[in-house]
């Protein structure tokens, strides 16, 4: 709980600690809605997610008769709560190799969010390699051989400008001459309007099916936290090219928009797995939708 205590401290002082002086200092009127509606969008759940949770508080307050500050803030919570999963397991075990796809803009947060994951998974006892699938930019596979030493997990990278899918499927190879039982791709990250990432995704999941089958198992979504809405646009746009999944939203702990989790699993549908929390190697952190409400609300 520490680590999201902290971690949302921007989110929970900006608009969820205002929500909670206004529960304080007043009767619920229509004007008390309307700020309660405005301080929701503007923490980012988007004007979908905050209609929906503002439509179940109203009735839940109607319907349980509640007047009193401390439960309306409760009930808020409930509602919050309820729009949220706990996140199924990433589907990587039971087979001798599974393969995580990671796609997203450039700038999100991806390489140190690889580097993070399998730094997680190694500490668990699984056997990591990395493959530099984002080969059109020489500081991208810098910065991931740099992560992969960090966290003590090996690398497979191919010359600047050479084709993804060809280093791909000796990645995939690699991974399965080597005895390691999780491959996890890092893709190029341009922008998600372009037509040529679509294609090469596409040739990307055709080259790892085909030594191993299903694959890729996981294809998880890489989200900056600190973009807001623009952020579910992006997942719109890459859901559009590629089948998501599950999402890793990043840098939550450097922003007041930590409402877009909420617009993410009920615009989206998706489960959020993983939250960036932090700079350090440690501070990717399994996503909790306990810890994660209860964060937004602590009164202490």
């Amino acid at each position: 709980m520490g680590i999201f205590r902290s971690g949302m401290a921007k989110t929970r002082q900006s608009f969820f600690g205002r929500i909670a002086q206004l529960l304080g200092n007043t009767e619920l009127d229509d004007e008390t809605w309307d700020d309660i509606e405005a301080l929701l969008i503007q923490a980012d759940l988007g004007v979908q997610t905050t209609g929906r949770v503002l439509n179940e508080l109203k009735a839940r307050v109607k319907r349980e008769g509640i007047t009193r500050v401390d439960d309306v803030r409760a009930a808020l919570k409930q509602t919050l709560f309820s729009l949220l999963k706990v996140p199924p397991p990433l589907n990587i075990s039971g087979r001798p190799l599974s393969i995580i796809l990671i796609v997203g803009v450039n700038g999100s947060g991806k390489t140190t969010s690889i580097a993070k994951l399998a730094h997680r998974l190694n500490r668990a006892g699984r056997k990591v390699l990395l493959a530099a699938g984002d080969t059109f930019r020489a500081a991208a596979i810098e910065q991931l051989q740099t992560w992969g030493q960090r966290a003590g997990v090996p690398v497979i990278a191919g010359q600047p400008g050479s084709d993804p899918a060809a280093l791909v499927y000796d990645a995939t190879n690699a991974a399965r001459a080597r005895g390691h039982d999780i491959l996890i791709v890092d893709t190029a990250g341009r922008l998600h309007t372009n037509f040529n990432l679509m294609e090469e995704l596409a040739k990307i999941k055709a080259v790892s099916s085909k030594v191993v089958p299903d694959a890729p198992h996981e294809v998880l979504l890489v989200l900056d936290g600190t973009t807001g809405q623009n952020a579910l646009q992006q997942a719109q746009k890459f859901r559009e090219m590629v089948d998501i999944t599950g999402v890793i939203v990043t840098k939550l702990d450097s922003t007041a928009k930590g409402g877009m989790v909420f617009a993410i699993f009920n615009e989206l549908g998706l489960p959020v797995h993983y939250v960036g929390l932090g700079e350090g190697i440690n501070d990717l952190v399994l996503f909790s939708p306990e810890n994660f409400v209860n964060s937004l609300f602590d009164e202490n």
